[in-house]
């Protein structure tokens, strides 16, 4: 049996779709670029990267399910951003879009990366939009292009 040690980022190559909600465009719009300047870094070709802004959070799996269907791209990023409010819609919203991006992930064999940001307030939404808890995008773009490479690895039978 082996075991890779390293977990490759190389967009070089990859096209990825990047579908952003237009809710709380303040952290959306530093999620997005959070995740282009991620790609950019994996050596990702710009012209490869496509935006889609998406009206929600909760349109982000039908949509992605539209980019996967297309073919055309390797993997999804979905960003967004959900605030707990005074009823349950923020449960309802982050577990449908998380349970259908898995289902996604799974029936194209291709990766859906949730990058959305679920969280209690705003101070927290902007803390992980590139404060001091980091940028979601970022970690997104960088999960998804590891996943593609490792699926391409255990496609062809070797290592990641």
């Amino acid at each position: 049996m082996t075991r890779s040690d390293t977990i490759t980022a190389d967009a070089a190559g990859l096209r990825i779709a990047v579908l952003v909600s237009r809710y709380h465009a303040e952290i959306t719009d530093a999620l997005e670029q959070g995740a282009r300047s991620a790609f950019a870094a994996a050596g990702g070709d710009p012209a490869m990267l496509e935006v889609f802004d998406c009206p929600g959070a909760f349109e982000l799996a039908g949509l992605a399910s539209v980019a996967m269907s297309t073919g055309r791209f390797d993997a999804v990023v979905c960003l967004g951003c959900v605030i707990r409010g005074e009823t349950s819609h923020d449960a309802w919203i982050n577990g449908a879009v998380a349970n259908e991006l898995a289902a996604l992930s799974s029936r194209h064999g291709r990766p859906a990366a949730f990058g959305v940001i679920t969280c209690n307030d705003m101070d927290q939404a902007r803390a992980r939009s590139g404060g001091d808890r980091g940028n979601k995008g970022i970690e997104s773009m960088q999960a998804v292009i590891a996943a593609v490479r490792i699926a391409a690895s255990i496609r062809a039978g070797g290592d990641a």
